[in-house]
């Protein structure tokens, strides 16, 4: 009787625990499966625009449309290419122009849409094809697998994601798979878009409900076998113990656990450190560094994001500030913002503080606009911004090129610099189409007179393309890492 009434308790808490596992992975995997869903309907709302507004040129001769259609893959975020059908013949590209080449509206899923492994020029980047008939006219919008495989990576960082269009599938490391979708045999979820002709599929390996109790429930074991005989309390204590994110967050605020990595932004033509980015980490006791994308959009969810950059302002201020006197010119500092930081005038203070501890002149400070909330154009950002240039305060779009609201930033707000987006840099010399869109982008910023960062350079091609480009200021692995304030200051002196 001992020993049943101490194994009881025990079994059936356990029984409980994997219960609960089980039931929270399966919201995590649904939760992961519509987000996802939504993601890949605004990339294809895009796309399909972009195909009607091509319908209606199908027919007419490749030389007199095929500037509106190179124009469309310029001016459209995700469209890689575009293409006009007659009669199931497709007879104009915006990649080669004249083309004489068979296709069948019956090969695509809801006679929309058709996932391809590759064409001739990218054989072994996967895309998907929307296509759009009326009669003998056809047109068709092509998005980048790329893209969509970024879209299973970021959503679904712990959880096995999926894309399936028709019998054909892709997976988070960009890889084209035909036949079956894969099992996964923990909280496996599939859904189907209402909008258009594809599904996602979403789950997690085998073991991962163990798992995820062996790291979320740790002293419940311990209680469990401790006080069996109290088996009343586990509910209470199953409560008791969950952390939210915010919570979690909130306490590593007050233990100053977020703190500023520094990576070297350099010249363009010289090469000579001209500034840095300022990266937020969170130094967890426990885990170690924590990636950014996995507590950031907590952080601007929970409103957290606002008191979590004005601690790294003051943390870069106190690294850098003493330093100031010796730049022997303006070095530049970027920070990261977002929506919730336009949301009233706090962050002016914010920034007259940062600058009252550096040399007068000695820095110039760039907000980096952020795309992950818009920022509405209301008369208080308007405000906003004019007092942040009148403290000379200079503005950037992060990631341009990339975003929904990019062009349309740059149409409201009055902006210094533009970023380029990573995923561009890195198809140099190897796609051309992004090669295309990559000058798009550096003539717009000449044409605008704003000064031009590249992120993500790696590699001395990408160095030489860009600086003969006239790109003003390069970013990336090449010129150094994030790296802890003291070893930036460090590189700084040897600099």
């Amino acid at each position: 009787m001992t020993l049943a009434s101490g194994l009881l308790p025990v079994v059936l808490g356990v029984v409980i625990l994997y219960m609960q596992a089980e039931r929270a992975l399966k919201h995590s995997a649904e939760h992961t499966a519509e987000e996802a869903i939504q993601q890949f309907e605004l990339m294809l709302d895009n796309t399909a625009q972009s195909a009607r507004e091509l319908l209606p040129l199908a027919g007419q001769r490749c030389l007199d449309v095929n500037f509106a259609l190179r124009e469309q893959v310029t001016r459209r975020p995700f469209v890689r290419s575009t293409n006009l059908v007659w009669d199931d013949t497709i007879y104009c590209s915006s990649l080669f122009g004249d083309v004489n080449e068979k296709t069948s509206s019956g090969n695509y899923d809801g006679g929309r849409l058709l996932l391809m492994k590759g064409n001739p020029v990218t054989p072994d980047t996967a895309f998907l094809v929307y296509r759009l008939g009326e009669g003998k006219r056809g047109a068709m919008s092509t998005l980048d697998g790329y893209h969509l495989s970024n879209v299973l990576r970021m959503i679904g960082s712990h959880t096995l994601l999926v894309l399936q269009v028709g019998p054909n599938w892709l997976s988070a490391d960009n890889q084209f798979h035909e036949g079956a979708l894969p099992d996964f045999p923990v909280a496996q979820t599939q859904l189907d878009s209402s909008r258009y002709a594809f599904g996602v599929k979403a789950g997690f390996p085998e073991g991962e409900t163990w798992r995820y109790m062996s790291s979320e429930y740790p002293a419940l074991f311990s209680l469990l076998i401790f006080f069996g005989a109290v088996s009343a309390l586990i509910g209470h204590l199953l409560q008791m113990r969950s952390t939210s994110p915010t919570h979690e967050m909130k306490r590593a605020m007050e233990a100053m656990e977020f703190v500023p990595y520094f990576q070297a932004v350099v010249h363009g033509d010289t090469k000579k450190v001209s500034g840095t980015e300022v990266l937020m980490r969170w130094n967890h006791p426990k885990e170690g560094l924590v990636r950014p994308d996995l507590f950031i959009p907590f952080a601007e969810h929970s409103g957290l994001i606002v008191p979590m950059t004005r601690s790294l302002m003051q943390q870069t201020a106190v690294l850098l500030g003493p330093l100031s006197a010796s730049f022997r010119e303006p070095f530049h500092i970027g920070i990261n913002i977002t929506a919730s930081h336009c949301q009233d005038l706090e962050l002016i203070s914010d920034c007259r503080e940062f600058l009252a501890q550096f040399a007068p002149g000695s820095i110039h400070l760039v907000l980096e606009l952020t795309e992950r909330e818009l920022i509405e154009p209301t008369p208080l950002t308007h405000q906003l911004f004019e007092q942040l240039r009148e403290l000379g305060v200079k503005i950037a779009i992060d990631d341009f090129g990339t975003g929904h609201s990019s062009l349309g930033y740059l149409r409201q707000f009055n902006v210094d610099y533009l970023k380029i987006d990573q995923s561009f840099v890195a198809m140099i010399g190897v796609d051309a189409l992004s090669g295309h869109i990559l000058d798009t982008v550096i003539e717009l910023a000449l044409k605008l007179d704003l000064a031009m960062v590249a992120e993500g350079v790696e590699t001395q091609e990408q160095s030489d393309y860009l600086t003969a480009h006239n790109v003003n200021f390069l970013q990336g692995y090449l010129y150094g890492r994030p790296m802890p304030g003291a070893e930036f200051i460090s590189a700084l002196s040897v600099d």
